[in-house]
């Protein structure tokens, strides 16, 4: 995240000095759009969209590609390819879908991964990004059909 600019740092800060509690939801003006037990049942829904052993093994070979990635120090963990599988299907849900596709996959896999990723410190001054990279996995790794 880009970090505030000085005001509104500045109003940040004041807002704080003056007793402002991030905790106090109501006190913040937040109000509750829907009840615990529908998100319950939103989380069960999600956890019950199919998905293809063939689209879990893109979801894998998609991670592994990161930490094979030259340009890259760290890559995606087993527990970033675990958040890929729940945004993935999230989205599929989301999309009225009982089941993931590839698409899911590749169009959650760069915002569940990016931040996974560290570069190499010499690959960020020649100008490497983040992105990049998850551009050359995408596009190395087949896509199942």
């Amino acid at each position: 995240m880009p970090l505030p600019d000085r005001e509104t740092e500045q109003r940040i800060l004041a807002a704080h000095a003056a007793g402002f509690d991030p905790r106090d939801l109501a006190g913040a003006g937040v109000t509750a759009v829907t009840s615990a037990a529908d998100l319950t049942a939103a989380a069960d829904a999600v956890r019950a969209v199919h998905i293809d052993p063939t689209v879990l093994g893109y979801i894998v070979e998609l991670a592994r590609a990161t930490r094979a990635a030259p340009s890259a120090a760290l890559g995606v963990s087993p527990r970033g390819a675990t958040a890929l599988l729940a945004t993935s299907r999230a989205w599929a849900w989301l999309s009225g879908r009982e089941f993931v596709t590839p698409d899911d996959v590749q169009a959650l896999a760069r915002p569940t991964f990016r931040h996974r990723i560290q570069l190499r410190p010499e690959a960020e001054l020649e100008g490497v990004t983040v992105d990049s990279v998850l551009d050359s996995v995408l596009s190395a790794v087949p896509v199942p059909r």
